[in-house]
């Protein structure tokens, strides 16, 4: 896979603290492949998926795996993997039943997306991310506390999107703590935009809901206003709302830090109307 050495470096403009492209305050969370005559390249050595765009949301970070992520690669992907050669899912076939499906962009280390998926057995999800450390904590934990109703894809979630998610099958997708790009001159990095969110109502099911949170108020403020303009969706408190934080999203131990410190989190609920 050829990625730019730019691509390794955390770029001017990007949080130089977040993981994964992914802003500080959440265990950070946040994929363009090419190869010849298939337009894509297969995830080797636990590199990412991806299509090759001109602007992406996110920064290929270079990052060392440890032994049990490495372990936990060659343990459980084959039960916990979905790749994006494999094309559209059947989330039916893949989880062996019909219940509802959420979906996360840019999970991080995992702990909350596991925390979720272990709290709702009734429920099934798919994480996505780019950062291999990542997505190899959380297939090791997932092995170990045996969670079942939990999938990954180590890929380009707009990719998957396009690619793999059925029309009309999510009951939720959850965008926690994507990357801010506070520079001005880096705003059209972030990944909240028109196109990206009616990408996502086409995903959702009728009464399905989009769940963003930032701690970055500016983000917020930009979240609010893309949402409240779109069509098909209405704020589930209101417009130019916040809301409370619903009790299925984990506190992570950086909100609970940031709380002690006074600053903020806004929580975004959009709900698809048709």
């Amino acid at each position: 896979m050829n990625i730019n050495k730019e691509d390794l470096q955390d770029q001017s403009g990007s949080d130089p603290k977040s993981k994964s492209g992914h802003e500080t305050d959440a265990e950070s969370r946040s994929a363009d492949s090419n190869s010849p005559g298939h337009g894509y390249e297969q995830s080797s050595d636990f590199r990412p998926e991806y299509r090759k765009k001109a602007i992406r949301s996110y920064v290929l970070r270079a990052g060392r795996m440890t032994e049990g992520q490495r372990n936990a690669f060659s343990s459980g992907w084959s039960f916990y993997g979905l790749k994006l050669d494999d094309g559209m899912i059947d989330a039916e076939a893949i989880f062996g039943r019909k219940a509802p499906l959420i979906v996360e962009i840019g999970f991080g280390m995992g702990d909350s997306l596991l925390q979720m998926a272990s709290a709702a057995p009734e429920q099934d999800f798919i994480g996505i991310e780019v950062h291999p450390p990542g997505v190899g904590r959380l297939i090791a934990s997932a092995e170990e506390q045996q969670i079942k109703n939990l999938r990954v894809y180590l890929a380009d979630a707009t990719d998957v999107l396009n690619e793999c998610i059925p029309t009309g099958c999510l009951h939720r997708l959850q965008l926690y703590f994507p990357d801010p790009w506070h520079k001005k001159k880096h705003n059209k990095r972030r990944i909240v935009q028109p196109q990206f969110v009616q990408l996502i109502r086409g995903k959702l099911e009728t009464g399905g809901v989009l769940h963003m949170a930032t701690d970055w108020q500016h983000y917020a403020e930009q979240m609010l206003e893309v949402l409240d303009m779109a069509p098909g969706f209405k704020n589930t408190v209101g417009q130019q709302q916040y809301s409370p934080r619903p009790d299925y999203r984990p506190l992570t131990k950086f909100e609970k830090r940031g709380e002690r410190l006074g600053h903020g989190v806004w929580d975004l609920l959009y709900q698809k109307l048709d």
